[in-house]
C-alpha cells in the first residue's frame, strides 16, 4: 500500500510535537517523499542483488539480471517466480550474481511459489508475523524484511535498530559521541510511535 498523505500529515505533525529534534530533523530536511513498490517479488529480489554490494553495482546487476530472465525487458525491473522457471545458477551467474545470491533468488521463488511466502496476502498480517514469514527465504534477514514492511507494504511503525544509516543520524542529530547501540535507538525512537517509519526516512535523508 502507498503511504497517503494523510498519514504522512499525520506522522510529521506527531514528530514534531513529541521531539523537538525531530522537529529540527523534518525542517532541515523538507517535504516527506519516500514511495512503495508494488511489485513485491521484485523488491525482495532487487534487495537479494544489493547485499553488501554498492549502489552502482547493484544497479548494473539488476540490469542484466534483468534482461536475462525476462523475454521483452521494459525500463523498470520487473521480474516474477515464473521468470525464473528453467533457469540455472550459472544463467544467473552470467548476469553477475554469487553462486550464494543465486541461490537465494531460487529460494525465494521456490517459496513464493509453493506458497510458503504468500507475497499476494502478506499485508494481512501484523508486523512480526511478516518478518518471521520472509525471514524463511536464505538470504532474507530481519533488516530485509524491515525495508520490505516500510517499502512494499508502506507499515508506518517500523525501525530498523541495526541500520547503520538510522544510527549515523542519530548520532548526528542528537549529538552523541558514538554510535548509539540497537537498544538506544529503540529508546530514543519510543516517542517517534506510532510513525517510526516516517522518522527513519528522515534520518536517512539528514545524512544524504
Amino acid at each position: 500500500m502507498p503511504f497517503s498523505a494523510q498519514h504522512i500529515k499525520a506522522a510529521r505533525l506527531h514528530l514534531q510535537r513529541n521531539d523537538p529534534v525531530m522537529k529540527k530533523v523534518i525542517k532541515q530536511v523538507g517535504p516527506f517523499t519516500g514511495k512503495t513498490t508494488r511489485n513485491r517479488f521484485a523488491a525482495l529480489v532487487k534487495s537479494i542483488v544489493s547485499q553488501q554490494i554498492s549502489t552502482a553495482a547493484a544497479r548494473t546487476i539488476r540490469q542484466r539480471l534483468h534482461e536475462a530472465v525476462v523475454e521483452n525487458p521494459g525500463p523498470t525491473f520487473s521480474v516474477s517466480p515464473e521468470d525464473f522457471a528453467g533457469k540455472t545458477v550459472d544463467d544467473l551467474r552470467a548476469a553477475g550474481l554469487s553462486k550464494q545470491k543465486a541461490s537465494y533468488v531460487f529460494d525465494l521463488a521456490e517459496k513464493v511459489n509453493d506458497g510458503t511466502v504468500d507475497l499476494k496476502n502478506i499485508h494481512r498480517l501484523d508486523d512480526e508475523e511478516a518478518i518471521k514469514c520472509l525471514m524463511q527465504v536464505k538470504g532474507i534477514g530481519r533488516w530485509t524484511a524491515q525495508m520490505f514492511l516500510m517499502f512494499c507494504l508502506g507499515r508506518m511503525d517500523i525501525l530498523p535498530t541495526d541500520d547503520l544509516g538510522i544510527k549515523n543520524g542519530v548520532k548526528q542529530a542528537y549529538g552523541l559521541d558514538e554510535l548509539p547501540t540497537p537498544r538506544e535507538v529503540d529508546e530514543i525512537g519510543e516517542t517517534w510511535r506510532p510513525y517510526a517509519s516516517v522518522a527513519s526516512w528522515y534520518l536517512w535523508r539528514s545524512i544524504d
